[in-house]
């Protein structure tokens, strides 16, 4: 009872400095820094301060430091400014971040980065005590060579740039594989990258690269689309697409397809298989395949678009990238592909490490894929003379 009013006396009568805390500077050192097992010259004084805090008082709130500007620095942004991430002033002005036009979709900004953050939290956490921590890893990596061809094969080269011909059991297994990978339905997919094609680096580009390396990647996600993006998307002629009743079978189920493929069937493999932990098969098979297929496919839109040669066309933008070619099953031939879309292989070497022309190949040897579409050499010879880097 006495060391209590002993307690109530002094908070009473010392209070710290600037910060509305019942504290002394002087009992910071005395009772908080040897617990530390620090120096006083050595401390951070927002941090020793706030844990001083929140030992003396337990029941009260320990002020929380600003982080990244100090008072002086701050500035005040408008509310339309946007991303308002940063209201430094050695963070560029107000008018520089301000883009009333592409407002933050919040919803899919929290459930991207929650995809993320749990993704590799489990890898760098020790994966817990599953039965088959090395085994979960194969159907992993299976559904990713899936879901990456439902792109690349199916959304890609046959309904965006309909380099090949494919029959109804090949064009439904590359919905069911484009739904694992869970990148929008076939017709917005390719909807969008047309567009992308006809109106690249401008604004009328879904990933515009001319806004960077992260808008490019990720960032075009975070916010509504241009309105440049709509109105020039609505002025394509999808008449081929929505004549596919594949394609329209797959946006009319596509929430129930993304559910089934690209989460629930890879975290069951494992789980049944071999008796993983349902905790493990979930975060690996699903969530981080999820993450890292994601961050590898947009790579063709950011690194793809800025890193790497031209030898075909020196005035467009993307670029020859044999790091996105090795991720991306053979997409990472990006001048080539700008140059000649048509080209089913999206590659002047053919079978030189394009998994994706692999493929189709044998899709054509089955008897499941037929009319591909190919550049001729004196083509391709011709166009690199007259609008090539010069490289190889």
């Amino acid at each position: 009872m006495n060391e209590c009013m002993q307690w109530k006396e002094e908070s009473t009568e010392l209070r710290a400095p600037n910060r509305g805390t019942d504290l002394a500077p002087g009992l910071l050192s005395a009772h908080v820094l040897p617990r530390l097992g620090t120096s006083e010259e050595e401390s951070d004084p927002v941090v020793t301060e706030s844990f001083a805090i929140s030992k003396r008082y337990p029941t009260r709130k320990a002020a929380r430091p600003e982080l990244g500007c100090d008072s002086k620095s701050r500035t005040t942004c408008p509310p339309d400014a946007f991303p308002a991430f940063s209201c430094c002033s050695g963070a560029g002005s107000c008018s520089e971040l301000s883009q009333p036009q592409a407002r933050p979709t919040h919803r899919a900004t929290a459930s991207l980065i929650a995809l993320r953050l749990k993704g590799f939290e489990k890898v760098t956490s020790g994966l817990g005590g599953g039965k088959g921590r090395e085994l979960v890893l194969s159907p992993a990596y299976f559904c990713f060579l899936l879901s990456a061809l439902g792109v690349t094969a199916g959304a890609h080269r046959l309904w965006s740039h309909r380099s090949y011909k494919a029959k109804l059991p090949l064009r439904i297994f590359l919905a069911v594989a484009n739904s694992m990978a869970f990148q929008n339905d076939i017709f917005e997919w390719s909807r969008d990258h047309r567009v992308h094609h006809k109106y690249s680096e401008t604004d009328a580009d879904p990933h515009n690269a001319r806004r960077g390396f992260f808008f490019s990647h990720i960032g075009w996600l975070f916010v509504r689309k241009h309105p440049d993006v709509i109105e020039k998307g609505r002025k394509l002629d999808l008449t081929d697409l929505l004549a596919d009743p594949v394609v329209r079978f797959q946006r009319k189920y596509y929430k129930i397809t993304v559910v089934l493929m690209c989460f629930v069937i890879p975290t069951l493999i494992p789980w049944c298989a071999w008796e993983e932990s349902l905790w493990n098969s979930y975060f690996l098979a699903s969530i981080l395949r999820y993450t890292i297929s994601l961050n590898i496919s947009w790579l063709v839109n950011s690194a793809a678009h800025m890193y790497g040669n031209r030898p075909y066309d020196k005035h467009i933008s993307p670029r020859q990238n044999p790091l996105v070619t090795l991720g991306a099953i053979g997409e990472g031939f990006h001048n080539y592909h700008h140059t000649f879309p048509f080209d089913y292989s999206a590659s002047e070497f053919g079978l030189n490490f394009n998994p994706t022309t692999w493929f189709i190949d044998l899709m054509c040897w089955l008897g499941l894929a037929t009319d591909r579409k190919r550049a001729t050499k004196p083509m391709i010879k011709a166009r690199k003379a007259r609008t090539g880097d010069g490289s190889t």
